[in-house]
Order: C-alpha cells, then sequence, then structure tokens
C-alpha cells in the first residue's frame, strides 16, 4: 500500500485490477467524484457475493469520502461454466414484471435479459463448489484498484496544489499592490472633505472639533487589520496544504475567511484603483473555492 502521509489528494479518480482464482477472473473498477460524504454505489457479481461485506469495508475506509461507483465483476476460466440460466424462474419473473407494468400504468422495461439475469434465482449452480477463493480473488483486485485509483487521486492532487499555489500568490501579490494606493488615498479623503467644506458658505464650524471628526473617519477607512489577517489567512492555506490527506474541508473553511477580510478591504477602501484590486482578489479566490470542492 503506497504512503501519501502529507499529500493533497484530489476527490477525482479511477482504478481498475484483475485477479484470478482457480476457475474465475475477477475485475474491479472504481471512478470517484467529489462528495461532501461518502457516497458508495457497489455492484457484486452474484458469485462474489461473499466478499461484499469486506469490499464494501475496505473502500470505506479508503477511500473516505466521494461519489463511488464499484462494479466487481468475474467471468470463468477453467472449464464449463457449472452455471445455468433458470429459465422458468425468468419466465415467472417476465410475467409478473409485465403484469406489475400494466397495473401501474408504467413502460415494460427495453431490456428485458439485463433486467431478469439480475433477479435472485434466475442463474442456478448445477454442482457445489467452493466459492471462498473467488472470494479472495474480489478481495486482492479491489484492495489493488484502490490503490490505484489513490495513485490517479494523488496525480490530480499535485496539479490541484499547484494551481492553489499560484492562486495564492497572486492574491498576495495583489494586497502588495494595495500599499502604494493606501498611501496616497488618506490625503485624497482629507482633501476632498476640506473641499466639500469649503463650499459651504456662512456655516462656523470648530477646527479643532473638525480635525479631530476628520481622524476619526479616515482610522475608520484603515484596513491594516483587514492586510494582516488576509495574509495570515494566505499563509494558513499553504501550510494546510502541506498537511495529512483530508484537507478539502479545512481549505473551505480558509477559503471562506479569506473572502471575509477580501470583502471588508473593499467596503473600506473608498477609492477605485482600490476597489479594482479587490475585484481581482475575489476573481482569484473564486477559482479557489470551485477547486477546493474537488479536494478530499
Amino acid at each position: 500500500m503506497l504512503n501519501f502521509a502529507t499529500m493533497l489528494l484530489s476527490m477525482t479518480g479511477f482504478g481498475k485490477s484483475e485477479a484470478e482464482s482457480s476457475d474465475v477472473r475477477v475485475t474491479a473498477e472504481l471512478k470517484s467524484l467529489n462528495s461532501k460524504q461518502l457516497d458508495l454505489s457497489l455492484r457484486v457479481s452474484a458469485p462474489l457475493r461473499e466478499a461484499e461485506v469486506a469490499i464494501r469495508q475496505e473502500i470505506a475506509s479508503r477511500i473516505v469520502r466521494g461519489k463511488v461507483d464499484a462494479i466487481i465483476s468475474c467471468e470463468t476460466i477453467a472449464g464449463e461454466s457449472t452455471s445455468q440460466l433458470n429459465v422458468q424462474a425468468l419466465k415467472a419473473y417476465r410475467r409478473q414484471i409485465s403484469e406489475a407494468a400494466a397495473e401501474l400504468g408504467i413502460e415494460e422495461p427495453s431490456d428485458w435479459f439485463a433486467v431478469l439475469t439480475r433477479l435472485p434465482d434466475s442463474i442456478k449452480n448445477q454442482t457445489q463448489r467452493d466459492t471462498s477463493a473467488d472470494a479472495k480473488a474480489a478481495e486482492k483486485a479491489c484492495s489493488e484498484a484502490i490503490e490505484h485509483l489513490i495513485e490517479f487521486r494523488a496525480t490530480e492532487g499535485a496539479k490541484l496544489e499547484a494551481f492553489f499555489r499560484e492562486k495564492i500568490e497572486c492574491i498576495r501579490q495583489l494586497l502588495k499592490d494595495v500599499e502604494p494606493l493606501e498611501k496616497e488615498r488618506v490625503p485624497k479623503i482629507r482633501a476632498r472633505l476640506e473641499e466639500q467644506l469649503s463650499r459651504l458658505s456662512g456655516v462656523e464650524f470648530d477646527k479643532g472639533r473638525l480635525e479631530q471628526e476628520l481622524i476619526f473617519y479616515i482610522e475608520k477607512l484603515d484596513v491594516a487589520e483587514e492586510k494582516l489577517r488576509l495574509s495570515a489567512h494566505l499563509d494558513y492555506f499553504l501550510a494546510t496544504l502541506d498537511e495529512a490527506p483530508g484537507q478539502g474541508k479545512k481549505l473551505g473553511f480558509i477559503a471562506q475567511e479569506m473572502g471575509r477580510e477580501i470583502n471588508t478591504l473593499g467596503s473600506k477602501s473608498n477609492h477605485a484603483g482600490m476597489q479594482q484590486i479587490v475585484v481581482r482578489m475575489k476573481d482569484e479566490l473564486e477559482q479557489i473555492k470551485e477547486q477546493v470542492l474537488n479536494v478530499l
């Protein structure tokens, strides 16, 4: 089993493997996409049902999260098959399904054979045989397919990590671009307010009190704390990328906090240039949020 102690894993993956017993060849095929929890759809061929519980447990313990479709099938490779179609059962099933469809007012299945052969007792064994070896082959094939799926997730995860680091660096650079605009912003705000006051003719005011109010107003527009917190969130996001797999939800929470600081920065900016930078920050962050949904 591969060790992915500190690696970003995607929830998108694919794995396939085969294993053989003396009589059958087992094929295990797994696909996964993103999901908030583990959403497992498992289909196991009837001769391998003995291994279904063990397979389900292993998938749940190793894949952890994602929408997973797993198909475990088998084919006979030695001698003639000891299984035969139970024609009488198939006839009875078809008659019952037709009657039920007519009573419920729904269409009959378009692929009768596929439907009927999935039903219990549609296939009967002429002779009894030990199926434990087949179950072990199914478990082996599934285990190897999971390994391949995790390798696929790791490859996709490496791409996601590179994407995140690039986007975080873009936001960090945009944050630096705010500084020169922030320095010119305060004198402009002050000059604009003083100009507007000078237009008020015949109005007397306390210049000392006015100065205090100007200072108070300008302090309310200070974004130093927002910049500091956003920078800390960027560092935390990058540090979380290096943690053990399973960072997806945590990265999502950090991205939400980054969004709050960027929004506050925009509401306080009161400067066209700064607001344009904030819009660009939001664009980079939205791209991060979209891809975080794919992280395990």
